[in-house]
């Protein structure tokens, strides 16, 4: 079933005036919760693990679907199955919880770069880069969307990961690839512009999936044309880095 997502704009000002209380709110509560738990041994300690990435999975639809401002707590605990009160125990306020929803969600897109072998066949890491990223997008279209919501709004939240280890993180990989292209292994390219390239071309078929079925029509069915988006991407890509 296709759900119809609905962005709803943050308020950028509030955001950036009350990001540093929330993230020190945020750091005391963890303490605490730290303490907590080497109190109460190995058992509590899986056990509030878990039930944090029970809410983090819900809050990411919860978000996806009514942005930031449209999206209460209650819905968050609902979507969870848990109460409220126990919802406020792991994240003291929504803030929180959009921001650990934010970092579960680029982790979990940059493993991708993450696994790119320096001492891989160039061709063939590209490729598996491209289809990890292809399949995410598949599998998770609801964090790519949330997370460009958030890059349109000028990263009122991940401004700082941005710059920092993200940043640290495409320079390394676009070093690699860089020194591939030296010894002759791929044909002469922008690396940074390479990667862009390739978020820009895969998470399309996330953040404007609806757009994508209203073109395709009958071709996404069962989701077949991420089986023929992988085949063009590849072709588009990998023909264009091969040495000549």
């Amino acid at each position: 079933m296709t759900v119809k997502v609905k962005f709803c704009p943050l308020d950028d000002t509030n955001w950036r005036t009350n990001r540093r209380s929330v993230l020190n709110d945020m750091a005391k509560s963890q303490d605490t919760h730290q303490n907590s738990q080497q109190a109460n041994g190995p058992k509590r300690t899986r056990i509030q693990a878990k039930n944090r990435q029970l809410i983090v999975d819900a809050a990411l639809g919860v978000f996806s679907a009514y942005g930031f401002r449209g999206t209460t707590l209650d819905q968050i605990a609902e979507a969870a199955a848990m109460s409220k009160p126990n919802l406020l125990y792991y994240f003291r306020r929504k803030e929180d919880v959009y921001l650990a929803v934010l970092e579960h969600t680029l982790d979990d897109w940059l493993q991708p770069l993450r696994a790119i072998d320096a001492d891989g066949e160039p061709i063939d890491e590209i490729k598996r880069y491209i289809e990890r990223k292809l399949d995410l997008s598949r599998r998770a279209p609801e964090a790519s969307r949330l997370y460009a919501n958030e890059m349109l709004h000028g990263a009122p939240v991940l401004g700082e990961t941005l710059a920092g280890p993200l940043r640290t993180l495409v320079n390394e990989k676009a070093a690699i690839i860089r020194k591939w292209v030296a010894e002759g292994r791929l044909a002469p390219i922008d690396p940074h512009h390479l990667i862009f390239a390739i978020w820009a071309t895969t998470q399309h078929y996330a953040d404007f999936d609806t757009q994508v079925r209203a073109v395709l029509g009958e071709r996404t069915r069962g989701d077949g044309h991420f089986d023929d988006a992988r085949t063009f991407l590849d072709a588009l890509f990998l023909d264009g880095l091969r040495p000549r």
